[in-house]
């Protein structure tokens, strides 16, 4: 069992809330703590409050762990020089959220005396947006404390709003908010998720935001932890536009598309690669899958063989089209000639895992090796010698030759036979994912062999992997681990086999998957409490 990270825990233990939380016979424990990523957060607020509130401060990284970078979620906590910027920005939100604009949309009621206390009110506005930011109601102890801080603060400044803001600000940077709190009861020999956390896990999973009314009220009534509840509400989520927010945020994380963040191409090689280049082919990219998978419903093995994608200027230089188009963004689908063929032959995946003035065949395949088939390539011991390799001036012209001359010792060769043919098969795309047939002055040869299969450029890669059975269960099990946030490798075929059964008699339709894993016992099922790590945080505390 994964343990939580100390300091996470003793969070919620400076806020009144035990490690293990134990009412009425052990139900209701602590099973669970996953930090808000930055896109959440900006979400969670704009459904609460308003896309009209600005959400401005600096967010800490999250880290990519075993192809995800929702895993460290759940093992993240916040350093003190990020509670002092969530603070910040949870008093800018509140302002914002009291002040003369927005308050008349805000706060629903009206108190006597603009210049002094209003309980009443104030116990109204902080219960409603306490529901919302906690995702559960709050505690009569959690409503009194911000009902006595806004009182204290209106005496203090003589302005009722003024008080009003400082509760809110103290809801919104809690812990409470900050961190998604799992609780789970007992359902027989084991433990499920209760209605809040269930409802959290679900709404976070699909619209990647906070649960809305209708979903609160499905989890404070009981239904969401009864089977038809449970299918009433996924299904409603599913049919939402809200889940292509959710879908986005699941590709952009399994694509790897934050590598966008470090890449970097040489301007006097390559001029054609500028500043808007990034975001453009992030956004085809994630245009493609929406697309294929949830406004078409398509096939999604179809996205290692579509030539349909959707292109805008900057991009149009690259894939040299004629951009005479009306509008920023246009579908567009490549001809045969192309050797264009799914995914992996846009500009995004092909930039990213290459080096700023020439093509990697080991970075692609290492890369496509896991995010397509979850087979991650042990990382080259700290004393290879990459010379060969890096020797571009020498007698080999082609990385093909460089490559085949480096793989030859034993400790090099059993990474590269796993990793290098699908890089190799995309040899005929530059570091920008341009075209090209020759590499100084030699005809590049893309043909590779992987695992007894034949295959030649990015066309026979993308029917390999088509017709792989691996990629569609690595995303399928990928997109559990996404919503549990666990790692991808802890996965066991278990968890999502009635899910996957489902994805399969669908004919690979992503919503069968995603309604599948939504409605299935296993996705809601939780470990074992925390008791070790409170334990451990005694004896830390203590030094």
């Amino acid at each position: 069992m994964r343990r939580l990270p100390i300091l996470a825990i003793a969070v919620f233990l400076i806020c009144g809330n035990t490690g293990v939380a134990v009412r009425a016979a052990g139900i209701n424990q602590v099973v669970g703590l996953r930090r808000l990523t930055e896109q959440e957060y900006r979400n969670s607020i704009a459904d609460i409050f308003g896309k009209e509130i600005n959400v401005s401060g600096m967010f800490e990284p999250q880290v990519r762990m075993g192809g995800l970078e929702a895993t460290s979620s759940a093992i993240l906590s916040v350093t003190p020089a990020g509670f002092e910027s969530f603070s910040k920005m949870a008093d800018s939100i509140a302002v914002q959220v009291t002040d003369e604009k927005h308050r008349g949309k805000a706060v629903s009621c009206k108190p006597i005396d603009a210049k002094a206390p209003d309980d009443a009110c104030a116990h109204e506005f902080l219960s409603h947006y306490g529901l919302l930011l906690f995702r559960r109601p709050l505690t009569e102890s959690e409503l009194k404390a911000r009902v006595t801080l806004a009182r204290t603060m209106t005496k203090s400044t003589g302005a009722f709003y003024n008080g009003l803001h400082f509760g809110l600000a103290q809801l919104i940077q809690s812990p409470n908010f900050l961190f998604r709190k799992e609780l789970a009861l007992k359902e027989g020999d084991g433990l499920t998720l209760e209605p809040y956390s269930r409802a959290t896990r679900l709404s976070y999973l699909l619209w990647d935001s906070t649960p809305d009314a209708e979903l609160l009220e499905s989890a404070k009534n009981g239904e969401l932890n009864t089977p038809a509840g449970l299918e009433k509400q996924v299904n409603r989520l599913l049919a939402a536009p809200r889940l292509e927010a959710g879908m986005r945020a699941f590709f952009n994380d399994m694509l790897m598309l934050d590598t966008f963040d470090t890449v970097s191409k040489d301007a006097l090689l390559y001029p054609k690669w500028g500043g808007a280049m990034a975001p453009s082919a992030k956004e085809e990219t994630l245009r493609s899958v929406i697309g294929l998978t949830l406004k078409d419903n398509g096939d999604l093995r179809d996205l290692m063989t579509t030539r349909k994608t959707y292109i805008n200027r900057s991009l149009a230089a690259i894939y040299d089209v004629d951009f005479t188009f009306d509008g920023d963004w246009v579908p567009y689908e490549f001809p045969k000639s192309s050797g264009r063929s799914g995914i992996n032959t846009q500009v995004a995946m092909l930039s990213m895992f290459s080096h700023p003035g020439q093509s990697s065949p080991t970075k692609r395949g290492v890369a496509l090796m896991d995010i397509f088939l979850c087979e991650p390539t042990p990382a080259p011991p700290a004393n290879v010698d990459f010379s060969a390799v890096n020797n571009t001036a020498g007698p080999m012209k082609t990385v093909r030759e460089r490559l085949m001359a480096h793989a030859t010792t034993p400790t090099c060769a059993s990474c590269h036979t796993h990793s290098d043919p699908i890089g190799l098969s995309l040899e005929g795309f530059d570091t920008i994912g341009g075209r090209r047939l020759y590499e100084n002055g030699q005809l590049i040869d893309v043909t590779a062999s992987l695992r007894g299969k034949t295959f030649a450029d990015g066309v026979g890669l993308g029917q390999y992997l088509h017709d792989n059975a691996k990629f569609p269960a690595c995303v399928a099990r990928k997109l559990y681990a996404y919503g549990r946030g666990m790692d991808v490798e802890e996965v066991k075929p278990d968890q999502f086999r009635v899910a996957y059964k489902s994805f399969i008699d669908s004919g690979f339709r992503l919503r069968a998957l995603i309604r599948g894993i939504g409605i299935s016992p296993e996705f809601y099922a939780a470990p074992a409490p925390v008791e070790e790590a409170s334990v451990g945080l005694t004896k830390h505390a203590s030094n």
